[in-house]
């Protein structure tokens, strides 16, 4: 029998601090919408050094937020708490994760699930035999797989991986915080995200030797980690870190926005990033590397452009008019907000918990936890 308002525990990467990750600010939309419907959540979250000098939200005030030092405190001092839970998930990259999910297997009652924000990287990594955060083995351990990325992938947790239920729970947005604003436009194209080195190339391939050629148009690169010796073009402008806070007016300052696909996500996807929703949600128009998938979120030429070289991009800049500009923009708006809030994906996820907990209920003694 399932209930209407839940506890939920969860030990993820960071929820705290935004600092070189996306998790946090994933963490923050979702428990946002599942506080306000009435459940009662609590976040684990490894006291790290990096983080802790970087803490942009260091008590939310929709969840109580728990630091530990190990796992050995966590279980000592918490245990109870995970023993208790309805829903207890373990998001990917959380430190230890491969032993924090069989700490939950051992204590938890109610439902597991892990939170896969990284799905497409996480198994190249087992595929590599890296079990940083998670083993093969403890997949059919959780009664749910979360998976930031939907499509293909969602059978092969199931069929290769023995997961019992893999569900996708897609990044999204929170409207009250991602929104248009009458701002004067700084830039022509931005892109906001931490350095990765399978993201480099593109990003050098469709937006900055795009601004090599039109230096006469302004564009910003925003996001820590990137290496000292990158050469930008003289209009290109870089800032080192972005607080979520700043977001929305960095996006609103853009005539366009770009988007950058991890290699990872590109071969397997269904993978949306959470820029693609922050910047629709503000009413800025997307210019996206492809990857397979992305017809079912936003059509191309309507709601979100396409570009294969910096060709495109040129083409984009300079023959899209301001009022084709603003109605791309509108329209992904529209569908950010008809699909793709914070608020939907709470719904998503409880109706998970209630859909795991019939199947548990139909499993024979011996297997149920």
């Amino acid at each position: 029998m399932t209930k209407e308002k839940l506890q939920i525990t969860i030990l993820g990467l960071s929820i705290t601090s935004s600092w070189g990750n996306g998790h946090a600010t994933t963490y923050r939309a979702l428990i946002r919408e599942l506080n306000r419907a009435g459940h009662k959540i609590t976040f684990f979250e490894k006291n790290a050094p990096w983080y802790a000098a970087n803490r942009d939200m260091a008590s939310p005030e929709f969840c109580t937020t728990i630091l530990y030092n190990d796992l050995k405190e966590l279980e000592q001092n918490y245990g109870a708490q995970i023993c208790d839970a309805d829903l207890v998930i373990v998001g990917s990259y959380t430190p230890q994760g491969v032993e924090a999910g069989d700490l939950v297997f051992r204590l938890a009652k109610g439902v597991t699930a892990f939170y896969d924000i990284d799905t497409p990287v996480t198994l190249a990594k087992m595929d590599k035999e890296d079990f940083e955060y998670l083993h093969p083995l403890q997949i059919p351990q959780y009664n749910i797989y979360l998976s930031f990325t939907g499509g293909p992938i969602l059978k092969l947790l199931e069929k290769c991986y023995a997961s019992p239920m893999a569900r996708a729970l897609y990044c999204s947005v929170d409207p009250e915080l991602y929104y248009p604003e009458r701002q004067q436009k700084k830039w022509d194209l931005g892109y906001l995200g931490t350095y990765s080195v399978d993201r480099q190339k593109p990003l050098e391939d469709l937006m900055i030797h795009a601004a090599g050629k039109l230096t006469d148009q302004r564009f910003v690169v925003a996001g820590p980690q990137y290496p000292d010796d990158i050469t930008w073009g003289v209009n290109v402008e870089r800032i080192e870190h972005l607080a979520p806070a700043d977001h929305r007016s960095f996006y609103n300052q853009q005539r366009f926005t770009q988007n950058i696909t991890r290699t990872d996500m590109i071969k397997s996807g269904y993978a949306p990033s959470v820029r693609l929703f922050e910047a629709a949600a503000c009413g800025t128009p997307v210019i996206s590397d492809y990857w397979d998938g992305l017809e079912s979120f936003f059509k191309p030429g309507k709601e979100i452009l396409i570009s294969h070289s910096c060709v495109d991009t040129v083409r984009y800049l300079t023959e899209i008019n301001e009022e084709e500009r603003i109605a791309i923009g509108t329209n992904a708006r529209k569908k950010v907000l008809e699909y793709h809030t914070a608020a939907h994906r709470a719904i998503e996820l409880i109706n998970y918990y209630n859909e795991a907990v019939c199947k548990i209920s139909l499993q024979p003694e011996e297997m149920k936890n």
